[in-house]
């Protein structure tokens, strides 16, 4: 397989098909990129959109969240689910207004040692935000070149290091190319090569691909499947940070544990919440972190 020629393709199709969307405007700072790199870990990209765009309307800095109490940032959050990388942003918001002079850094290791800030994500901003070759290796892309190169529909359940060292050669020696290649491959995952519905008709590289060559097999394996989410510890949780989120004064543990019918599974989230720092308890009120 001629790889370059193959990474050529992808990037004019992204040229011409890729999504407008607001952090990949020209002029997004790297804090831009850095909070949509949050958001949409483990969440649609149509969901973070307006969530994004008033995060940084009231926010355009690290100073700035790094200025409010923690709480105002798992208020914000809203409904994006996963409200711990609320307090992580803002945790590392704090760590770039101490350690890089309020500026997000554009060295991957110091990226590395932001709070919330894992092998990906530090990839994906400095490449995003900086133009760097580093290797962005999210499920797309990994379902990307799994069919490309070994003729499978799905990627292994964990990444392995195989994955890491393909990915590495498949990525262009220039910055410029590489960080290019970072984000076609990806939305080539997100609108083309999907895991459900792949249009292989409007795939730019169909004819490169060994899964497209072998008859598309299914994929191995038992089917892999969608987290639960009705009556689970997960959506009493949500609950009762809605009900947090929507006053600013703190709420009696009673009136707030009541707003759940299940008791037992209510006293359970509260106490996740509190350990995970998402609600802090005054007497028997609880509020957003302060």
């Amino acid at each position: 397989m001629d790889r370059s020629a193959v990474v050529q393709a992808v990037v004019r199709w992204y040229d011409r098909a890729g999504r407008d969307l607001p952090w990949r405007a020209p002029g997004t700072t790297a804090w831009g990129v850095m909070v949509s790199e949050f958001m949409l870990q483990q969440t649609p990209v149509a969901r973070v959109v307006e969530p994004w765009q008033a995060w940084l309307r009231r926010w355009p800095t690290p100073a700035d969240l790094a200025a409010e109490a923690a709480g105002e940032a798992v208020r914000a959050w809203g409904r994006l689910g996963y409200p711990r990388r609320a307090l992580r942003l803002h945790a590392a918001a704090r760590a770039i207004v101490a350690d890089h002079d309020g500026e997000v850094p554009d060295d991957h290791a110091a990226l590395l040692a932001l709070p919330g800030v894992g092998s990906y994500t530090a990839a994906a901003i400095a490449s995003f935000a900086y133009g760097q070759r580093h290797v962005v290796l999210d499920t797309n892309v990994r379902r990307v070149l799994t069919r490309l190169e070994d003729g499978r529909a799905q990627a292994p359940v964990s990444m392995t290091r195989a994955e890491v060292d393909r990915a590495t050669a498949w990525l262009p020696r220039t910055r410029t190319r590489a960080a290019k290649w970072a984000v076609a491959s990806m939305e080539l995952g997100a609108l083309v090569c999907t895991a459900r519905a792949p249009a292989c008709e409007r795939c730019p590289v169909s004819r490169s691909c060994s899964w497209h060559a072998a008859g598309r097999p299914a994929a191995d394996g038992p089917p892999r499947r969608r987290q639960a989410y009705e009556g689970t510890d997960r959506q009493c949780r949500g609950a009762l940070l809605a009900q947090l989120r929507a006053t600013s004064d703190a709420v009696p543990t009673a009136t707030l544990l009541a707003g759940w019918p299940d008791p037992a599974q209510a006293a359970r989230a509260l106490a996740g919440l509190l350990a995970d720092g998402l609600a802090v308890r005054d007497d028997d009120r609880v509020a957003l972190p302060r």
